[in-house]
């Protein structure tokens, strides 16, 4: 314990005269937080639509207005379809509506009456919210015109649907999903990437901070010294490992300071929940450093590698933005042998959920697992011996 002790005291010293260690665990997840915090944004607010009506009635003109009231589209009127679309190519719009001539008789008929949607499909995701708008704009003001007539005050948000709901039934009464959201109500995008971007974050420190460890003492001829002494393999990998595992726990307090007191995500967890987890996480992202730098004697190359094996699948894998179900059976499949995958989906449940013990103690034991496999082998590939 007397040598652990000391490898232990050495290696926090080093830390403390190390600036590199203290500007990755400390500056670089608030950078990065940064970064994914408002970077990083699925929210589609005040598009920027156009509104062309063909026909000028106190219907079209009450369909404008509620369009224009909306707080999701920025709406600019026009009266020319060709004005608009020049909008559309040059980038200013996202798309635009047209009410065509005969809408007003068509509905006053109570035949179909349609509004033409255009949109921008470089786009995707913003061209399908402009769509699936205008239609839900377009059905909110005809279930007004049927509850007020044509002379309604157009109105949008839920007092509205509470009223359509309230309706006694008739013949001519029309069934009105009324929608709730759980944990995220709000349907804020940043409440769920914002756990997972703690994740990614702390699989980049967690793997940075010990990859570059044993690489160091090579370069820096220092390892060659600790062979000659009688510490251990074991004593000096848990030298290594536990300043570092401290380190790392400093820094997601930090990640999750932010994400709370700076960017409001709700935590609806436990904090004895959250440090268990991330006590299993930072065991397999330390474990994978640690191996990275027991078989890479370079810091440079120990840091590349880290990069590779660590953040990129991390981010690109770990369900923090695209979703894994989506992606094909082998890549699917892949996913499990990261523990990233289980971080961020533990973290998203701690803070949108809370204590889902169940949900959270599986993705703790594969994250045990993961790491245990990461010191068997680092464990096997460290041997005291200058020519291994």
């Amino acid at each position: 314990m007397r040598r652990l002790w000391a490898l232990i005291r050495k290696e926090s010293l080093q830390i403390v005269r190390d600036p590199s260690a203290i500007l990755i665990a400390f500056i670089l997840p608030i950078i990065l937080l940064f970064i994914f915090g408002y970077g990083v944004n699925l929210d589609t607010n005040r598009v920027r639509v156009g509104l062309v009506l063909e026909e000028y009635t106190a219907q079209t003109n009450a369909l404008a207005a509620t369009l224009r009231g909306s707080k999701f589209l920025a709406v600019t009127q026009g009266h020319d379809r060709r004005e608009m679309q020049a909008a559309l190519t040059s980038g200013a719009l996202r798309g635009f509506l047209v009410v065509p001539k005969g809408f007003t008789a068509q509905t006053a008929a109570g035949g179909s009456a349609a509004i033409q949607v255009i949109a921008d499909g470089s786009e995707p995701n913003i061209a399908s919210f402009v769509q699936n708008y205008a239609k839900a704009v377009t059905a909110l003001w005809l279930a007004q015109q049927t509850m007020g007539g044509n002379d309604a005050t157009p109105q949008t948000g839920a007092g509205n649907l509470h009223q359509l709901l309230a309706q006694p039934p008739n013949s001519t009464a029309t069934i009105q999903a009324k929608s709730r959201f759980w944990y995220n109500p709000e349907l804020k995008s940043r409440n769920f990437l914002l756990p997972g971007s703690i994740a990614i974050v702390m699989t980049l420190i967690g793997t940075l901070l010990t990859a570059l460890v044993v690489a160091r003492e090579w370069e820096r001829g220092t390892m060659e010294a600790l062979m000659a002494t009688p510490v251990t393999i074991t004593q000096l990998l848990l030298g290594k490992l536990i300043p570092y595992f401290f380190l790392a726990l400093s820094s997601m307090a930090v990640c999750f300071l932010a994400a709370v007191f700076w960017y409001d995500v709700p935590f609806r967890g436990s904090f004895l929940a959250l440090l268990a987890v991330t006590s299993v996480f930072l065991l397999a992202a330390l474990g994978q450093g640690l191996l990275i730098s027991s078989l890479a004697k370079d810091q440079f190359l120990a840091a590349q590698v880290a990069l590779i094996s660590a953040f990129l699948p991390a981010f690109m894998l770990s369900g923090f933005i695209f979703e894994i179900s989506a992606m094909p059976t082998p890549i699917r499949t892949l996913t499990f042998a990261f523990a990233a995958r289980y971080f961020v989906s533990a973290l998203q449940t701690l803070f949108l959920v809370g204590n889902v013990w169940p949900l959270l103690l599986s993705c703790m034991g594969a994250m045990g697992g993961i790491a245990l496999v990461f010191f068997l082998i680092t464990a096997r590939k460290s041997v005291k011996r200058l020519d291994a």
